[in-house]
Parts: C-alpha cells; sequence; structure tokens
C-alpha cells in the first residue's frame, strides 16, 4: 500500500452498512480488512487501512442478542418434543442441547461484528456532561 494507514480519511459507512460489514468481518472503515483475528477476538488494527479497532467495546451485547434471539424459539422446539413426542432426557440432550450450542456459534461472531461496526459508523462513545462552562 502505497499510502501510509495514518493518511487514510475515516470514510464510515463507505463500504456498506454495519449490518453487512459486521456479518462479513469486515473493516468498519474500508470494508476490506478483517475486523477479527480468531473466531471472536477483534483484530488489533485493519490489515488493510490500519484503523485501530481499540475503540470497539461491544462487552456482553452480542452474547445479550444472541441469548434473546436463540431462546425463544429453542424453549418452543423444546417443548413441542416434549408434549408432542414425551421425549426422554437423552432426546432432548441429543437434540435441543447441539441446537443450542450450534445456534449460538453460528450468530455470536456476526453479530459481535454488526455492533462493533455499528460503534464506528455511528460514531458511539461514552455518554459525557457537559462542562456548564463550556456553555
Amino acid at each position: 500500500m502505497d499510502t501510509p494507514p495514518a493518511s487514510i480519511p475515516p470514510t464510515p459507512g463507505v463500504a456498506g452498512t454495519p449490518m453487512a460489514l459486521g456479518i462479513r468481518g469486515r473493516c468498519p472503515r474500508c470494508g476490506q480488512g478483517h475486523l477479527f483475528a480468531g473466531y471472536l477476538r477483534l483484530a488489533d488494527r485493519c490489515d488493510q487501512c490500519g484503523l485501530d479497532l481499540s475503540f470497539a467495546d461491544p462487552a456482553d451485547g452480542p452474547a445479550f442478542f444472541v441469548m434473546s434471539i436463540v431462546s425463544i424459539p429453542l424453549v418452543a422446539f423444546a417443548a413441542w418434543l416434549e408434549i408432542a413426542h414425551q421425549a426422554p432426557l437423552w432426546v432432548h440432550l441429543l437434540t435441543t442441547l447441539p441446537l443450542a450450542v450450534l445456534s449460538v456459534l453460528a450468530l455470536l461472531r456476526p453479530l459481535k461484528g454488526w455492533l462493533v461496526c455499528a460503534q464506528y459508523i455511528n460514531k458511539a462513545a461514552q455518554g459525557r456532561l457537559q462542562d456548564d462552562e463550556a456553555e
């Protein structure tokens, strides 16, 4: 790359929506670099434009959304299985438990990427009170 990363101006949203970028695991600035260094570990910097990803702090947001999204259909499936077939415990363990684990693993990374990209594109920051003197 000819241009040093520090001279690339931030262009929020130029590469797509936060959801599209997050699901693909791409940098929110350039849309090309990788957002993740592992399955859930965020990269320190974008490997294409050099964006410092230390601003990103999705905290427990992805886990909350995944639990909310997965729990209702999963409980409905387990209840249907129990009511319709009076399934023994081992059937629930062979069906409901893998379904829960696979659903969580499938959704956690895209939702984390989405939240990180939304933080950057929407310029999210910690709330601060204004000083009376500054007004």
